[in-house]
């Protein structure tokens, strides 16, 4: 997986000869929309939901057309973490490779996104008190997709979602509309309008909606930690840029070079 300071290959030509679920894509910000797509910020994820696929978060678990998805290596979530008095907390980052915002000074408990292997491996050091998985979510909080009391959804709760494709015919109402409003309206420059009893496109009820072009959902491996498709929804194929391939190098927040980062291979989720 990918740490900040990351400085990524990306393979272009994955636009032209497709992505697989699991990918590490790299993609244009699809809510900047003060600015052009060319000059939009350029984010990466994991791609875990390809056209035509129904995502589903349970209690933080990931399932695609209901199957459970194995998490990927370097896919973390929040720990509560409790030091003894002899532990070092600059020690602890340096080997986490975690920034500085989750090592407040003076601070003897820590909530910090591990790994499995990260949390085990603490859990044998005996300047750790303990290590304990924060529960997942559970409430419906007003900044999850798709922003609306119909779809009382979180982080960890999410879903049965489909993601659209090409050519698929979506059956809008008034209860559904939140799924596809920015679709319709930003992605694909329709202008629909909702009274509160019905959606209106063109002077015309809208009940159907023939979708332009393929789209794809996406999740960050720091799964408690990332802004991705569970707040903003879909992200259009058009705004891929390519697959992350590898790492080149790493720097560290003082701009020093990470030590293990050198041409270092990312993989599919589950390689």
């Amino acid at each position: 997986t990918l740490l900040p300071g990351d400085l990524v290959g990306v393979e272009r030509w994955r636009v032209w000869t497709g992505f697989e679920r699991g990918d590490i894509v790299v993609f244009r910000d699809p809510v900047q929309d003060d600015r052009s797509l060319s000059s939009r910020q350029l984010l990466v994820k994991r791609l875990v939901g390809l056209p035509g696929d129904t995502v589903q978060l349970k209690a933080g678990a990931l399932f695609v057309n209901g199957e459970e998805i194995a998490p990927a290596k370097g896919e973390s979530h929040r720990h509560l973490v409790r030091l003894r008095g002899t532990a070092d907390p600059e020690a602890l980052r340096q080997q986490l490779q975690l920034p500085l915002a989750f090592f407040p000074p003076g601070r003897s408990t820590l909530e910090l996104p591990l790994s499995k292997v990260q949390a085990d491996s603490l859990r044998e050091r005996k300047d750790i008190v303990s290590v304990e998985p924060m529960g997942p979510s559970t409430g419906a909080p007003g900044h999850i997709f798709p922003y609306s009391p119909n779809f009382r959804w979180n982080n960890d709760r999410f879903g049965p979602l489909t993601v659209p494709a090409k050519g698929d015919t979506l059956r809008i109402d008034v209860a559904n509309f939140p799924l596809y409003d920015r679709l319709i309206s930003r992605y694909e420059g329709h202008s629909p309008t909702h009274d509160g009893r019905r959606i209106v496109l063109d002077g015309v009820p809208l009940e159907q909606y023939v979708v332009d072009q393929d789209y794809v959902f996406v999740l960050g491996d720091a799964r408690d930690h990332s802004a991705d498709s569970r707040y903003w929804g879909f992200v259009p194929m058009d705004h891929l840029v390519g697959r992350a391939g590898f790492v080149l190098l790493g720097q560290n927040e003082e701009g020093g070079l990470r030590s293990g980062r050198w041409f270092v291979g990312l993989g599919r989720q589950g390689d």
